[in-house]
């Protein structure tokens, strides 16, 4: 079993910079303003060679449960209720405050173990809030510096002794093939605000784990949960990552909405697979398209989820509209899956991880190089390559190089003068032959090298 350790404190005191210094990555975001961290969000760290699971939560605050911030509240009640351990956060140069004593006394009644740490104690105006620590009754503070690293000497002898008494296991992850069943399918689910990406999160996982409300832009991390999906004949392990939404970039004017966006970038490059919810009433707005061209630019998977759909009236005629819209403006990913769903009442929910699972399927597809070589004599006779400035361009021989996507290599004379129009020509042709729908396909022209050269 793998030691869990939940860092909680109020507000800026700096759980998320030591959150980030234990996973060694920038993972959650870090700014001076408070409240910045709203949902809790787990990663595996290490000081040593102790390894454990840490948790980085809201910050504690007295608000009433409806409230946004009691709704945080409640993300760092869970968070304690789950771990092992409690890091209990202060800021050693603003000293104890009531806060820190009225959540003191909460975590001394939860009887979990707890490690009072006193962070910013990088310099001597820190140490009468180093002393004030003691007042809270939770032992000897730790003197420490998330920021620059001092004291984690000190954490790790603390938390040694626990994780032998709980058991630790710091076995480490073997790295799995594509489709060995034990790999996680990472797949990241973006938007614009509101569209209903964390209430569609937590309705796949059946539990309240992200932070939803009808206020926009409630998410601001890229949250990872690990989760099984049950299908037919086997269980899928999951990683699904909720992001923040993504405006237009004129309108994204703070650091911290800078920050967000940022970290749903970062989601869509580690995801394999990424669906594009909209919402059924404004489907396909010019935000819309620019998050779907990202995704495939970047060589992911892509499937829309087409929220709200409980709203609509006439189906029917909504899905030909919406599908017709979609052929037509993103023609780079011909055939995408379109998923309408209500991510409210959980209708339609049951299509969308296989159609999820299929495009994973051929974002993998590999073809064999005489299948290919066949169909491009094929495509070669059928519709030669035009003559530029009368010379004549011959593609003599094609390959698959890689998967992840799908990625061939042509060898092909005077390559840099083939139109775009045949380049597409192509790409169209092997998806249609070869089934591969949905995914990016790369196509790279290459010149064949010169026999005569060297002599």
């Amino acid at each position: 079993m793998s030691l869990k350790i939940a860092l909680v404190g109020r507000p800026n005191v700096g759980k998320s910079t030591l959150f980030n210094r234990l996973v060694g990555k920038r993972l959650a975001l870090v700014d001076d303003t408070p409240g910045v961290t709203r949902d809790r969000r787990e990663g595996e760290a290490k000081i040593g060679d102790l390894k454990f699971t840490v948790i980085d939560t809201p910050g504690l605050e007295e608000a009433p449960e409806a409230a946004l911030e009691g709704r945080m509240r409640k993300q760092t009640d869970i968070a304690v209720a789950e771990a092992d351990v409690c890091l209990f956060m202060i800021d050693a140069r603003a000293g104890v405050t009531p806060l820190d004593q009225a959540f003191g006394a909460l975590l001394r009644a939860s009887g979990k173990p707890v490690i009072l740490l006193a962070n910013k104690s990088e310099n001597a105006a820190s140490e009468a809030g180093v002393y004030d620590a003691y007042a809270l009754g939770l032992g000897d503070p730790i003197p420490v510096s998330a920021e620059h690293g001092e004291g984690m000497a000190e954490l790790f002898m603390a938390l040694e002794p626990l994780a032998v008494e709980i058991g630790n296991d710091t076995e480490d992850d073997a790295e799995l093939a594509w489709d060995n069943p034990l790999k996680p399918l990472r797949v990241a689910v973006v938007g614009r605000p509101n569209a209903g990406k964390s209430t569609l999160v937590n309705k796949l996982i059946g539990e309240e784990r992200l932070l939803t409300g009808p206020e926009a832009g409630i998410t601001r991390d890229s949250i990872s949960i690990e989760w099984r999906w049950a299908d037919k004949d086997r269980e899928w392990p999951v990683k699904l990552f909720d992001t923040a939404g993504m405006r237009k970039k004129s309108r994204v004017q703070s650091k911290l909405e800078k920050l967000s966006v940022a970290d749903s970038l970062r989601a869509i490059k580690f995801a394999e697979v990424v669906v594009l919810l909209l919402d059924a009433e404004a489907p396909f707005e010019k935000q819309d398209l620019q998050i779907a061209d990202l995704a495939l630019r970047e060589g992911r998977a892509l499937v829309i989820a087409v929220n709200k759909w409980d709203l609509m009236e006439d189906r029917d005629t909504a899905m030909k509209a919406i599908r017709e819209k979609c052929d037509r403006l993103l023609p780079q990913a011909p055939g995408v899956p379109l998923v309408p769903l209500s991510a409210k009442t959980g209708a339609g929910l049951n299509r969308l991880m296989p159609a999820v699972t299929h495009v994973y399927v051929d974002w993998n597809a590999r073809v064999k190089t005489p299948d290919l070589n066949d169909w491009l004599a094929e495509a070669v006779a059928k519709h030669a390559p035009p003559a530029v400035s009368g010379q004549r361009i011959k593609i003599r021989y094609i390959a698959q190089t890689k998967t992840r996507p799908p990625t061939f290599v042509a060898q092909c004379t005077r390559a840099e003068d083939l139109p775009e129009a045949y380049r597409r020509y192509l790409v169209n042709g092997i998806r249609d032959a070869f089934d591969i729908k949905a995914v990016p396909i790369r196509l790279i022209l290459k010149k064949p090298g010169n026999p005569y050269a060297k002599k």
